[in-house]
């Protein structure tokens, strides 16, 4: 047998996650909240299972809750993409964006890919016969250098993937970041891939900007959302992509083919709950609050760090501390203080190692002051 994905083997993610299981260590690996939803979202899943909404939706997503996403998106980055020809409910944000870049990506396409990256982007890249183009981001705050990405942009280039807030490291794009992609895109005709999933995740009063609040980026952007980031319930797998029409179209003959559409009853009741704006404008507050305790915490042992600005992800290092591999820290830490973390390494195509892990601390309180505990103990591991 030839692989398509040689390279590729079971996903960090999932590798730390089984680790914490078998170690009974706090999983601060994976990137999913560990507290329960809203009742009232789960009560109203119950409500349209039982009122039997539970055959397939329209491909595009239910009207409902195209509508809401679109008055959503008015109220929060000032646009309103057409529901019928610019909104599609999807099953999750990795087939959003999969399905974009399957949608544009031709054999021999070149494709940006800004690292340290989220594991799904090259995989799409590679699958759908495209060559994955990578872009260090700035050491330290990673921030974007945007003359490597002009001088990394040539004839072959198709598109460019982004990230804000940022996964791993929390960074969340400015206003001249946005500016200064819409001058490129405008330049050249490069089309945009953006990951926005943890749109709601910002701090300090840091807004998010949506690429597709750009005039000029709005028409040659695909973004990609989660509602699952969003309001704890990744498990559900719910997306969406907003998009122009021309490339909705084409964004929609993947997805009919991929998934089709998406679980039924679920869209239903996001599409009531989504009719009270306060059940996500709330939360950067909410989340705000475990950063704050989480950074806090954190300053109290011996890595080094800066608070992040967005994502419910924290980076820390440990490079004045010692030369250990951050996979094999991360594995030692699993096993031995009994918390699990993600080493950065694996975000990157080269798998450079900087000395840094990430935590996520989506987590409820208890649980992060335990696992803040057991990090007091580090010494243990690097002596």
């Amino acid at each position: 047998m030839v692989s398509k994905l040689p390279h590729i083997g079971t996903t960090i993610f999932t590798v730390m996650s089984k680790m914490a299981t078998d170690a009974e260590a706090i999983n601060l690996s994976q990137g999913f909240p560990g507290f329960k939803s809203d009742p009232i979202l789960l009560d109203l899943v119950a409500k349209f299972t039982k009122e039997g909404m539970n055959q397939y939706s329209p491909m595009q997503g239910i009207p409902g809750l195209r509508k809401i996403l679109a008055e959503k998106t008015k109220l929060t980055q000032g646009y309103f993409p057409d529901p019928e020809t610019e909104v599609t409910i999807v099953s999750g944000a990795t087939e959003a964006l999969f399905c974009a870049v399957s949608a544009v990506t031709r054999l021999g396409d070149e494709v940006i890919v800004l690292e340290p990256a989220y594991d799904s982007y090259e995989p799409a890249i590679t699958l759908n016969g495209g060559i994955p183009v990578y872009i260090p981001l700035n050491s330290g705050d990673f921030s974007v250098d945007w003359g490597k990405v002009s001088s990394a942009i040539t004839y072959k280039t198709r598109a460019i993937m982004v990230n804000s807030p940022h996964n791993p490291s929390g960074y969340v794009w400015t206003e001249n970041d946005v500016n200064q992609l819409a001058e490129l895109v405008e330049r050249t005709g490069i089309l945009v891939i953006s990951d926005e999933v943890y749109e709601h995740i910002t701090f300090d009063g840091k807004p998010h900007i949506s690429l597709g609040s750009h005039p000029v980026l709005r028409e040659k952007t695909f973004v990609c959302g989660s509602f699952g980031k969003t309001f704890h319930v990744t498990g559900w797998k719910i997306g969406y992509c907003i998009a122009p029409k021309t490339w909705s179209l084409e964004f929609r003959k993947i997805h009919q083919y991929v998934t089709f559409s998406t679980v039924t009853p679920i869209q239903f009741a996001l599409a009531e709950y989504l009719e009270v704006p306060e059940r996500y404008l709330s939360i950067p507050d909410f989340y705000q609050k475990k950063r704050d305790l989480f950074s806090l915490g954190l300053s109290k042992t011996e890595f080094e760090f800066t608070p992040s600005t967005g994502s419910f992800f924290q980076l820390v290092s440990y490079r004045h501390l010692s030369t250990m591999a951050d996979r094999t820290l991360a594995e030692r830490m699993t096993k031995e203080l009994k918390v699990a973390c993600i080493p950065i390494s694996v975000f990157y195509s080269d798998k450079r190692d900087d000395k840094i892990i990430r935590f996520c601390f989506a987590k409820e309180e208890s649980e992060l002051n335990e696992a803040l505990n057991r990090l007091s103990e580090l010494h243990r591991i690097l002596e």
